[in-house]
């Protein structure tokens, strides 16, 4: 406004009497009054886009979809034709044929990708946590793939920050750990009484995914990719390392006997949904929401598993699911609580 009424004083220009300046009794922008044009008619002011945060969220509740896909399908493996190898064959090698083009243009910067970081994101998300998560999935439910993996990504993320300097969680964020890691042993305990190995094994292993999805989530954090630069980051090395072990004969492999439907089951679900949709839709929020807001994802991931695996797969809910998924679900979104404020501060 000052630079024009600069430009009116230089050229001579008199002001439209029907338009007096602001202050002198015609409300100013963004009071709820319209601005006039040269005929008296308002004109419509500029609309506003969604705000970055709001964007971000919107993909993390996109990813919670796909990624209670990926908690049936882990469980769902089992019963399938494939094994899973052919499931990471799918899962990494169909992100790579639609992005081709755009990933050769990205070439370039993809090779000037800092070795640390790289490292983070190829494991986090790459062969050792698919098959660590595809592994407990078999041996336990949906329902504590949905809980486990998802839910105490917060509670590693946390950790790694600590580690890396920052501060401890405190308040309500120190309690909703503390609620995640009760849910987890709500999950378990009957287990641990019985003596389930199976269980244990499949919950510790389901652990260790969780701990390498942290590690994804802060890698992604400390590239300069764009989402689909992070795919491939991430999905060219993984495949290169599951088509070299099966080649080798280290991983065996049914797609040649497989089922088509069940082909065509893993190809939509973590090919196109896990690989590709969940993959771009979480490296874009954790661009716009930071790692640890974006971990909020876990909060509502295992309760979409639970409601989605009874018509699905048969499963019914037990005691221990119903205790430990809403503590875990409480206590990822109180660990994030911290998180919303502060960054509400900024904004």
């Amino acid at each position: 406004m000052a630079a024009t009424q600069s430009v009116g004083a230089r050229t001579g220009e008199a002001r439209d009497d029907r338009t007096p300046p602001e202050g002198h009794g015609t409300p100013s922008r963004g009071q709820g009054t319209p601005s006039q044009g040269h005929h008296g008619k308002p004109r419509t002011g500029r609309l506003r886009g969604p705000s970055p945060q709001a964007v971000g969220m919107l993909a993390l509740l996109l990813t919670v979809t796909v990624w209670a896909a990926f908690a049936l399908s882990a469980r769902a493996l089992s019963t399938s034709t494939l094994l899973p190898a052919d499931a990471a064959l799918l899962r990494f090698g169909v992100p790579l044929v639609v992005l081709a083009p755009a990933l050769w243009r990205r070439r370039r910067r993809l090779a000037a990708v800092r070795t640390g970081p790289a490292a983070k994101i190829i494991c986090g998300a790459g062969v050792p946590f698919f098959l660590a998560a595809m592994y407990g999935g078999s041996l336990t439910s949906a329902a504590f793939v949905g809980a486990i993996v998802p839910g105490m990504v917060p509670l590693f993320v946390s950790a790694l920050m600590v580690a890396g300097g920052k501060s401890a969680p405190r308040g309500t964020q120190a309690a909703g750990l503390a609620l995640i890691v009760a849910g987890v042993a709500a999950l378990v305990w009957r287990h641990t009484a019985a003596l389930d190995a199976d269980v244990l094994l499949g919950t510790g292993t389901l652990l260790v995914a969780s701990g390498l999805w942290a590690l994804y989530t802060v890698g992604l954090r400390e590239v300069d990719l764009d989402p689909v630069g992070s795919i491939g980051l991430l999905c060219l090395p993984s495949f290169a390392v599951i088509a070299l072990l099966v080649l080798t004969g280290v991983l065996p492999t049914g797609l040649a006997d497989a089922a088509g439907g069940d082909i065509a089951l893993f190809l939509v679900v973590q090919g196109l949904g896990v690989g590709l949709c969940a993959g771009l839709m979480y490296a874009f929020a954790i661009r716009r929401l930071g790692p640890e807001r974006s971990s909020v994802v876990g909060s509502l991931s295992p309760v979409a598993v639970v409601l989605l695996a009874v018509p699905l797969l048969d499963e019914s809910p037990t005691l221990p699911v119903v205790v430990g998924v809403p503590l875990i679900t409480l206590g990822v979104a109180l660990a994030n609580r911290r998180s919303r404020t502060k960054v509400s501060a900024d904004a």
